[in-house]
Formats: structure tokens, C-alpha cells, sequence
């Protein structure tokens, strides 16, 4: 079973998640808004020495702890690595007070029926063993909805817990992320099909067993407080999906009971750049007024 006090301060903290696990194909343009260009590093191998000193950077900064920061989604890289040559789980935990999360999805597949699923993840049962032993508390796992289309919504939905159960079966909490992109003119439509999916799986869960689920801000305040409130459920958290980090915190507030878990939002500002006080500061005010939006209404 997860680790009962990070379950304690995922249940009752009062913060946001941070979402510090851009992979593969968004890390260049992480780097890019961090001020660090494609040619400031040559192939992958710098390519993550780099955003893995950016993330060490955020995570060892003054404001980043558990007072206001309750959780932090990583990248499987980051978990591997060491932060001051303590493994970077761990040093969340017991240096930050911060509940250390894993992204396990491999990326997506082609689109079908305005959705896109998860690709396959090999080696799932060995990746998820070594995060129980790397200290990690739960995973997250991303789909893409980009249409209200009901046959590729209750698809993408059924994936997403299947996948869930297998995680709770390998001791960790999962978090449900099926996205529904933003600037899409049915949004509303597809919240709504989404949601009758979600209570659907939630209502046929094992009693027992729980699940986080990480949703796109709806279209209309507390749409999704019939999540929050179902008791398979221990935590709903929003992802910022392309809102600027005013847009997103603006919409999340008008939202009870659902937190943060922003990446490009939480970045917003920040500098290779920076001195370590202008880092410091900037990283204050946007975890500040993120905090303040998770714990509004």
C-alpha cells in the first residue's frame, strides 16, 4: 500500500502538485522558455543534464516545500538521478516534504474517434517495482481527448483504469489524466461525456480502492465536484493545458476542492539566466499565487 502520511498530505494538505516531468519530445521546449536554446547542448544525454539541473534548481529553491507544494510529478529520468548525490525521491521527501510522483506513460497513439490512447509501456511490472523501491508514492499517466465523441472518450477512459488497477495492484496511487484540449469548440460536450465515463469506472471499483485523477480546467465551475466528492476518489488536481498561468489559476479558483498540478504554468518566468535570487523570487510568486488558487473556494 502507498506510504500512509504522503497519503495523509495528498488527502488533507493544503497545496498543488508540481509537474516537473516533461520527456522526450517537450524537454527542448522546456529548455527553450527556460532561456537554454538547441544549441546550448549536443544530443540527449546533455539534453537531460540540462533540465534535470533546471528541476534540481526548482526543487532546492527556498519556496518549493511541502507547505505549499504538496507533490511533485517526475520524469523517469529524474527519478534515476540524485539530487546533492541523494536519489531525487527521496530528496523530495525528506529534504522538501514533498510526496514524489512518477509519470509512466510512453507517449500516445494516432488519433481514433477524436482521442488519442496510451501507447503500450513495456516493462510496466518492472517500472513500477522500481518506483515502490526509488520511494515514489503514485503514477501518472496521460490520454488526449480532442473531440466529444463517446466511443473514443469511454475508450480512453476504460484504458486509463485499467492501467490504474495495475498500479494500486503494484502498491502506488495512480493519477488518471485524460486530457481534454482546450481550444477545442465541443469542450463542454466532452466534459460532460467524460464525466458520466469517469463515475461510471469509479462506481465499479473495488471497494477499497482509490485513484487521483488529473482533469483539464471545465468549462463550468465545479462541473467535476461529483468526482471530487466520490469516495473512490482521493484527489482531483487540473493540469493547465496551454492556459497561461493567470488564465489557469483564475478558472481554478472558481473550482472547490480540485488543486494545481501545473507544469508550464509553474515555470513561467523562470531563467537560466536569473541570479539564485531573482530565481528564488520569481519561483515564490507564481508557486504563491498558484497555492492561493489551489486552496480558493
Amino acid at each position: 500500500m502507498p506510504n500512509a502520511k504522503m497519503a495523509e498530505q495528498m488527502q488533507k494538505g493544503q497545496g498543488f502538485i508540481a509537474a516537473l516531468d516533461q520527456s522526450g519530445g517537450s524537454t527542448p521546449k522546456a529548455l527553450k522558455l527556460y532561456g537554454v536554446n538547441e544549441d546550448a547542448y549536443s544530443g540527449e544525454t546533455e539534453m537531460y543534464d540540462m533540465i534535470h539541473a533546471m528541476r534540481s534548481r526548482i526543487i532546492k529553491s527556498p519556496a518549493f516545500t511541502g507547505d505549499k507544494v504538496i507533490g511533485a510529478i517526475l520524469f523517469e529520468q529524474t527519478m534515476d538521478r540524485n539530487i546533492d548525490g541523494i536519489p531525487t525521491a527521496t530528496y523530495l521527501w525528506d529534504k522538501r516534504g514533498v510526496v514524489p510522483f512518477l509519470k509512466i506513460d510512453k507517449g500516445l497513439e494516432a488519433e481514433v474517434n477524436g482521442c488519442q490512447m496510451l501507447k503500450p509501456i513495456p516493462g510496466l511490472e518492472a517500472l513500477l517495482a522500481r518506483a515502490v523501491a526509488a520511494g515514489i508514492f503514485g503514477t501518472k499517466e496521460r490520454s488526449v481527448i480532442s473531440a466529444a465523441n463517446a466511443e473514443g472518450i469511454a475508450a480512453v477512459v476504460a484504458q486509463q483504469f485499467e492501467l490504474g488497477k495495475a498500479v494500486i495492484a503494484a502498491g502506488l496511487m495512480p493519477i488518471i489524466e485524460p486530457e481534454v484540449t482546450i481550444s477545442i469548440a465541443d469542450k463542454a460536450e466532452a466534459e460532460a461525456i467524460l464525466r458520466t465515463e469517469i463515475l461510471k469506472q469509479l462506481d465499479a471499483l473495488p471497494e477499497g480502492m482509490q485513484v487521483m485523477l488529473k482533469l483539464t480546467l471545465p468549462s463550468v465551475p465545479n462541473f467535476y465536484k461529483p468526482l471530487v466528492d466520490h469516495p473512490k476518489v482521493m484527489k482531483v488536481v487540473a493540469l493547465s493545458g496551454g492556459y497561461s498561468r493567470d488564465e489557469a489559476n483564475a478558472i481554478l479558483a472558481q473550482n472547490t476542492g480540485i488543486i494545481a498540478s501545473f507544469s508550464r504554468a509553474l515555470t513561467e518566468g523562470l531563467s537560466a539566466q536569473q541570479t539564485d535570487a531573482e530565481f528564488d523570487a520569481k519561483l515564490g510568486e507564481a508557486i504563491t499565487a498558484i497555492h492561493a488558487a489551489s486552496i480558493a473556494g
